[in-house]
This record gives structure tokens, sequence and C-alpha cells, in this order.
């Protein structure tokens, strides 16, 4: 006799998903943060080559990040892409909604009909969310420069 299986449910919760585009856009940042305080621009290259980003897509993201003032770009023989703001006036909740968009509104009609307990979860995966949201906005770019040079200590920028 065969053991009945059961499909199993899936259900998607509110909790948030950094998408590659916006972990690739916080790696640029964090790539040119690292450079700041020097003032250097850097070539799309050496943000692409070191975090395995296409270039076409870095391109993207760049534009992007320079359309929101986060990044300034500079032609010529020396030029690249620097950072427009202060590493600690940036945080990562800046940069991920610069790139993905403001969150998703509450779609909460199709929970109410479905259940209690359904309502019940929702509700912790709103709170969950909303504590993810929170530390992403209290996280600052200058933040991840300090952790990255504590992981690094002997790195340096020719």
């Amino acid at each position: 006799m065969q053991a009945l299986v059961r499909p199993r449910c899936v259900t998607q919760s509110a909790l948030m998903k950094i998408s590659a585009k916006a972990e690739y856009a916080c790696l640029a940042v964090l790539e040119l943060a690292l450079r700041h305080d020097r003032g250097e621009t850097v070539r799309l290259t050496e943000i692409a080559q070191p975090n395995e980003i296409p270039e076409r897509f870095l391109v993207q993201i760049l534009l992007q990040l320079k359309g929101a003032g986060y990044v300034n770009s500079v032609r010529g023989a020396g030029g690249g892409y620097r950072l427009a703001v202060a590493p600690n006036q940036m945080t990562l909740w800046d940069v991920v909604r610069a790139i993905d968009g403001p969150a998703a509104p509450d779609r909460n009609d199709a929970v109410r009909n479905r259940g209690i307990g359904r309502a019940v979860l929702r509700e912790v995966w709103h709170e969950a969310n909303r504590r993810e949201q929170q530390f992403l906005m209290e996280t600052d770019i200058a933040a991840l420069v300090e952790r990255a040079r504590r992981q690094s200590p002997d790195m340096y920028y020719i």
C-alpha cells in the first residue's frame, strides 16, 4: 500500500526580498564608498569584475543611482563614477528603494476571507518586513565600509 502524499501548500509571505539588481547596486555603492574619502573615480570594470556583475547591467544600475542623486559620473581619461552623497548620509534602504522602488501596497482584502490563521500570520509577516526595512534604514553605507575594511585590513586601492 502506497502512502498518501499530500501536496505542499505554497504561500507567499510579505517578507522583503532583495532583488539581484538591488544587491548589485549595494555592491557598486560599497565599491564607490571605499574610495570616497580619497575623491577617486572608479571605472566600470573596477566595480563589475571583482563583484561579478555584468557590465551592461551595471551601467543601467549606475544610471538609476545617478538619477536618484546618489552617484555622479565623470567623463574623460580619468573618468568613472563616484558617490554624490557621503557614505554616512546614505543607507542600504536608500539604495534598495532607488533600484526596486517603494514597497508594494498591502492587499488585506484577500486575506480577510481566508481565515483567522492567515490573518494572524499576515500580521507577523508585516512586522518582520517592517523590522527588515528598519534595519536597512539604520545601516548606513559608512558602516558597510567599516565592516569591509575590518574583514580585509590589508585592503588598499591604487
